[in-house]
């Protein structure tokens, strides 16, 4: 197979990595790609490269994968996916790992979302859609605090508010042009994937990430700022039952629309006290669980992707490898607001030669440097024998690297290794 993945961040490097690992893959361009998968080392008799693309350029982004004579596309952000890239690639006979346009609208909007899981009989939170600021203002007061504002739009995983502070509440929901007011959904959040051909799902391990900044949930929403899997707190059946009645039910009523949803469909979850809720969809892999993820994913990616671009994915399983993987995201000074760039990293060799992988999110080449250019700069990624071991591994290699003013979060995983997550 010939694989070409679209896309420049943490994911796609993890994705790269991952095709990489399989032996039925002898080549993988990344398009526009990262410096970290510049430096992927390839297997005997197997090739990985970086090729400049213009994502938004669809025509360009199809000659490319013609040029290559590439197998399966892989399209990793989810910015294209809703622009709709999916859909000249399949139109030009060219396998591809994403949803179309139409589907692809699962992110795009949370209003459609929200239409959707109601047709489907998709358990989530009560919520409003908002046009203008009396509407936002009359919901937020129905509901009271804490206040749980999202952005309708793609916001790269920074367009929801959840505050006590009615007037921020209301301050975020006057800077978007539609609003969803949400009621809060009590207990932890699990992020779970799931790959799908239009008609088969195949759910992958559950992860959980750590949106806000600071340690202890404090601070800003970000993108995500660390992740593990699996989760030892959880029901022994949450997989089981969040595929019967969340993403088998969401991936039919698609099917039934019209619009398939070929690719990976993310749903994160909130475990409530009155059961499990959606509180979002995304119509890709997350950030940073992905990089979680993949490193103790048994069965070779590839084939999958390739499965379910072609409806056989009713033909795959997944398994997995025994223990577990921590995932902590080092930022640049500064983020989220005003991430600075042009930083010098150092010490990525050093903690790689330890043993933990490092993927690279926002990273240029400047000389012989490789230095900051991205709010969320690295993910150090470890797999040991439980939480414990492989949250030694990622904070010893944190401690390798060195990036002035960064920042990073030092309780990932922490609560769960101590057993302190309870629903």
């Amino acid at each position: 197979m010939k694989v070409l993945v679209i896309g420049t961040g943490g994911r796609e490097h993890a994705l790269v990595w991952a095709l990489s690992q399989d032996p039925n893959v002898e080549q993988v361009v990344a398009a526009p790609g990262n410096p970290g998968i510049a430096a992927l080392k390839p297997e005997a008799g197997q090739s990985i490269e970086c090729r400049p693309v213009d994502v938004a350029d669809h025509a360009a982004v199809v000659a490319l994968a013609q040029e290559l004579g590439v197998d399966l596309v892989v399209v990793g952000p989810e910015a294209p996916l809703v622009a709709g890239l999916a859909d000249p690639l399949r139109d030009a006979g060219i396998a591809v790992f994403g949803p179309s346009k139409d589907a692809a609208q699962i992110e795009g909007s949370k209003a459609f979302a929200k239409d959707v899981m109601a047709a489907a009989s998709v358990p989530t939170g009560r919520a409003y859609v908002c046009t203008t600021p009396a509407q936002a203002a009359e919901a937020i007061d129905a509901f009271g605090p804490p206040y749980v504002v999202k952005d309708d739009g793609l916001a790269a995983g920074k367009g929801v508010v959840v505050t006590s502070d009615r007037e921020e509440a209301l301050a975020h929901a006057a800077a978007c042009e539609q609003v969803l007011i949400e009621e809060f959904l009590d207990g932890p959040e699990v992020s779970l994937f799931a790959i799908s051909d239009g008609l088969t799902v195949l759910p992958m391990q559950p992860a959980q990430d750590f949106k806000r900044l600071g340690d202890g949930d404090e601070g800003p929403n970000t993108g995500g700022m660390g992740a593990y899997t699996p989760l030892p707190w959880a029901p022994e059946k949450l997989v089981e039952e969040v595929t019967e009645k969340v993403l088998q039910p969401t991936v039919d009523e698609l099917r039934r629309r019209g619009t398939p949803f070929v690719g990976l469909l993310y749903a994160g979850l909130a475990l409530t006290s009155r059961g499990i809720r959606v509180i979002e969809f995304n119509c890709r892999f997350g950030d940073p669980e992905t990089q979680a993820l993949l490193p103790l994913l048994k069965t070779p990616i590839g084939g999958v992707f390739l499965a379910a671009a072609t409806g056989k994915l009713a033909d795959c399983t997944l398994s997995w490898r025994a223990g577990s993987s921590v995932a902590v995201v080092i930022a640049a000074k500064k983020y989220p607001e005003k991430p600075r760039s042009g930083d010098v990293i150092t010490g990525i060799a050093q903690a790689e030669a330890d043993g933990v992988q490092v993927f690279h999110a926002g990273t240029a080449v400047e000389g012989d440097d490789v230095v900051t250019a991205g709010g969320r700069v690295l993910a150090v990624s470890a797999t040991g024998k439980d939480l414990d071991d492989a949250r030694r591994q990622a904070y010893a290699g944190i401690g390798q690297i060195r990036i002035k003013g960064s920042q990073h979060r030092t309780d990932i995983a922490l609560k769960a290794a101590r057993g302190e997550i309870s629903i």
